[in-house]
């Protein structure tokens, strides 16, 4: 009896581990895998490679599960490094292979040859191989996914030689494992002592909690404690309703502006959430002597580089739970209520605070937000509040993840709208999406805020006193006529008053239509609270 080839028993482990929709860009070195290929897999093609990890990331963020890559070797890897830092930041599970040339080639600097192809992500990933010999592949790949998802979850890497695909395989018995850890009680019952006897609590609520599904547990602790709820710095997922009367708005990425809103707090708690996170610099030390700051994070990173914090390793969903039925003292604080923005009536240039507040008055109460606006980041967090776990951004401030990411999201949580607001200038980095959105005929808005350049570098510039720096300007671009030569709908928005229409026509749109709307060039101001 033939034994079964690596390729065989690779599918057969793809299936047992979920994994039958794989995200790909094919090269030479891919076809072998690609070989007739099983009806019961979905192959869902990018046309540049960041474009393919960024789909696979939005993918496996809205599952909550690992998803499959397939890249072509050496260049094709580094096309995607950009995708892979963005999901290394983003805490997405992802089992990224490549292929590679074939074995008996490899000394002699073959061309597509990749050299040291498992050092090439790194340290872009929590792990990276190619196996010795072609019967490891499937053990590989299924350590590759085992270690994907243990916490903090992030992508694995497997470079495959081509001609290992039709070796014989070894199947691979998959085992459970464990991957949530409780904190250490002790540590707990500290913290729960800190809670009873603090007067001014302060909730830091991060990614991490919304990855762990704890959600509902942080709204049931913030009201237990009666607590001031701050969104981390910058953050790529939420786990907060923003509408509810504990949400007091974002936390700045500057040293002095996060320490002014902390110091006023005599307990602060993080959870899931990278609360040090900084854009620019400041005086550090102010945040060091904030008083009493407690960290619960699955990430020892985090843990390592938090600033002046006692930090609790264990996952959010479990101690937020422990922490609830130790909490003794339950006391009814006076919590501000957060000042609701005023209405912002109709203006040309249309600014883009109008959009936002535009967006949240159209949008379907279970529509999903996928955001890459750097330069109107403060104008979402304050004009459109997110209610829900439909949220999805990028964590690395590394460009090109928006339009990606949306095709993955709406593959997994379809038929749920998925609406992208994305800049003119991070939409060029992945406006190949809008292909691939096409193709799989998804229900995605994409608004492009159109601003004719690199507004946040407008802004830096202003920030840091920068004269006239070059390169900040991007003029002539046309997105409805890029959408359209790739199969997408489009409008164009020039004038506050065709707003509504053509969102709520967009809206209502079963198949990917994008809406460029031309924006202000007025520069944001940043770090400030939102």
């Amino acid at each position: 009896m033939t034994p079964p080839t690596v390729r065989y028993v690779t599918m057969d482990l793809l299936r047992a581990l979920g994994m039958t929709t794989v995200f790909g860009n094919p090269g030479s070195t891919e076809l072998a895998f690609l070989h007739d290929w099983p009806q019961d897999f979905r192959y869902v093609l990018g046309l540049q490679e960041s474009v393919v990890v960024g789909m696979a990331d939005g993918y496996a963020q809205a599952t909550g599960t690992a998803a499959f890559v397939n890249l072509h070797s050496a260049a094709g890897v580094g096309h995607a490094l950009g995708g892979v830092f963005t999901a290394f930041r983003n805490r997405t599970p992802l089992v990224i292979t490549a292929g590679q040339q074939a074995r008996d080639l490899m000394p002699l600097r073959p061309f597509l040859g990749a050299t040291a192809a498992s050092e090439f992500p790194r340290p872009y990933v929590k792990w990276s191989c190619e196996p010795a010999r072609a019967a490891d592949v499937p053990l590989a790949i299924a350590q590759a996914h085992h270690i994907a998802m243990q916490k903090p979850c992030g992508p694995t890497f497997v470079s495959v030689p081509v001609d290992d695909w039709s070796q014989p395989g070894e199947a691979v018995t998959l085992q459970q494992k464990s991957r949530d850890f409780s904190p250490d009680p002790a540590l707990m019952r500290a913290l729960a002592d800190a809670v009873d006897n603090c007067q001014r609590p302060a909730l830091v609520i991060g990614a991490g909690a919304a990855r762990d599904q704890a959600s509902q547990q942080t709204i049931l602790l913030a009201e237990a404690m009666q607590a001031a709820v701050w969104a981390e710095p910058l953050s790529s997922r939420s786990a907060f309703p923003e509408s509810h009367s504990l949400f007091a708005g974002t936390l700045p990425a500057a040293p002095d502006a996060m320490a002014r809103i902390l110091h006023e707090h005599d307990l602060v708690l993080v959870l899931g959430a990278a609360a040090f996170t900084f854009h620019v610099p400041g005086d550090l030390q102010r945040v060091r002597t904030i008083s009493s700051v407690y960290q619960i994070t699955d990430d020892p990173e985090l843990a390592a580089t938090a600033l002046s914090a006692t930090s609790i390793l264990g996952s959010t969903r479990l101690a937020v739970a422990a922490l609830l039925k130790q909490i003794v003292n339950k006391p009814q604080r006076a919590i501000g209520v957060r000042e609701r923005p005023e209405r912002l009536a109709p203006a040309d240039p249309i600014p883009a605070a109008f959009v936002m507040q535009t967006i949240a008055d159209l949008r379907g109460q279970d529509s999903i937000i996928v955001e890459e606006a750097p330069s109107h980041k403060q104008a979402l967090q304050r004009h459109l509040p997110i209610c829900n776990n439909g949220f999805y951004a990028m964590a690395s401030g590394g460009l090109g993840y928006g339009l990606a990411a949306a095709v993955g999201v709406a593959l997994a949580d379809s038929p749920r709208h998925v609406i992208c607001i994305v800049g003119d200038g991070s939409a060029m980095y992945s406006i190949q999406a809008l292909w691939t959105a096409a193709q799989h005929k998804l229900p995605i808005t994409y608004v492009v805020l159109n601003n004719r350049g690199y507004g946040a570098l407008r802004a830096f510039s202003e920030h840091l006193q920068i004269k006239n720096p070059p390169g900040m300007d991007l003029p002539m671009l046309d997105f409805v006529a890029l959408a359209q030569g790739q199969g997408c709908g489009a409008l164009r928005v020039t004038r506050a008053a065709d707003l509504a229409s053509a969102l709520r026509r967009a809206f209502g749109e079963e198949l990917p239509m994008l809406v460029e709307i031309a924006v202000d060039q007025a520069p944001q101001r940043l770090f400030r609270a939102n």
